[in-house]
Formats: C-alpha cells, structure tokens, sequence
C-alpha cells in the first residue's frame, strides 16, 4: 500500500470516528428528551396542583397500583349518580369493595377533588386507564346536564390539564368515545353542547 492510499485510509476512518461521534451525541440528546418529557408526563408533584384543587388522595403510594404510560388524553365522565356531591363519589371510591376511581371529582358547586395521584392509572377509562386523566363531574338530575359552575370548574382543569402535561386542548375526550357507552351523558346526547365544551376548554385563559 502507497503512502497516498495510507493517507487515505486515515482520513477515511477519521471522517468515519466523527460521523459515529456525531450520530451517538444526536442520539443521546434524543434519548435524553425523550426521556425526560415522559418522566415530566409521568410525575407531577403535589405542589404543582392548583390551590383550587382539594387534593383527598386514595392511593397516596399504593405498589398495586399502576403507574400512567404517558398522558394522551383527558377523558370526562359523568358520576350517574344525580345531585351526589363529590365528597360522596370520592368516599365510594375509597371502599375496599369498589373497583373504579377516577383522578378528579368535580362537584354540583364547582368544587374539585383529587382522587388520585396524577403519575398512577385511574379506574375509569377501560381501555385507556393506561394513557389518560380521568375527570368524574357530579349532576344534579337525570339528564346528566352539569350545573354551571360545575361545567366552569371542569373546564378550568381540562385546560390545565392539557397544558400541564404538554397535550393540545383539543386531546380531551368523552368516555363514550372509548366505549360507546352514554358518559358523559348530556354531552353524548349533545354532540353540540359537547363540541362548544370542547370550545371552551381551548380557549381558556389562566391570565
């Protein structure tokens, strides 16, 4: 081999030890941010919640249950349980015997409580306990209708939902989207009255 071709064997393999530099820093930072908007996605403490938020945990630091995937939605249902307040759905929640919860409970007077922490699955969603927030919001009859300042408050915590875990306002769904069953009702019996919900979610403004 002549000097020329050593030369150029060199500068080949030098070239070659700086692409691989290259691709292995592009992929660490890729790494890296994956990695940390998932762990931003999955860990919310609890002084990020907002003073307007009564934080009544029932799984505080439970093994048993599952941690959240990711966070791809935010899915609103309604209690089926008319004029129950959400003190009341939160205490059923906590029953030994009760096998579903939900992250919030919105009450009649626009009051919230948190149920569960924002990192663990909720039992509310079926198959998509693994991936959203769940918002149980309380009604006052039968048709399911949220009263005002219910409707306000479950507003205000789908947008700062969204916003904090980096979800466009318009990821918000209905439980009957995952299941096709009437939850929350008025909404699945409204799909106009849910559209301008979902209206009022995106133009929210905290300021």
């Amino acid at each position: 081999m002549g000097r020329h071709d050593r030369r150029k064997n060199k500068i080949h393999r030098k070239r070659m030890r700086k692409k691989t530099f290259v691709m292995a820093v592009v992929l660490i930072v890729v790494l890296a941010f994956g990695y940390m908007k998932f762990y931003h996605q999955s860990t919310v403490t609890q002084d990020e919640i907002p003073s307007w938020v009564t934080q009544d945990l029932i799984y505080e630091a439970d093994p048993s249950q599952r941690n959240l995937r990711r966070v791809n939605d935010i899915v609103i249902h309604y209690t089926a349980n008319p004029s129950s307040t959400a003190k009341a759905n939160r205490d059923y929640f906590a029953q030994d015997t009760t096998q579903v919860n939900s992250h919030f409970v919105v009450g009649l007077d626009g009051e919230i409580i948190q149920c569960v922490p924002l990192y663990m699955q909720s039992v509310a969603s079926n198959t998509r306990n693994d991936d959203t927030i769940s918002i149980e919001v309380c009604h006052p009859d039968s048709t399911g209708e949220f009263t005002l300042t219910s409707y306000n408050s479950t507003v205000r915590l789908t947008a700062w939902l969204c916003d904090t875990f980096g979800i466009s306002r318009t990821n918000v769904i209905r439980h009957g989207d995952i299941t096709g069953k009437k939850c929350p009702k008025y909404f699945m019996e409204n799909p106009d009255a849910w559209e301008e919900f979902k209206m009022y979610v995106k133009k929210y403004n905290f300021q």
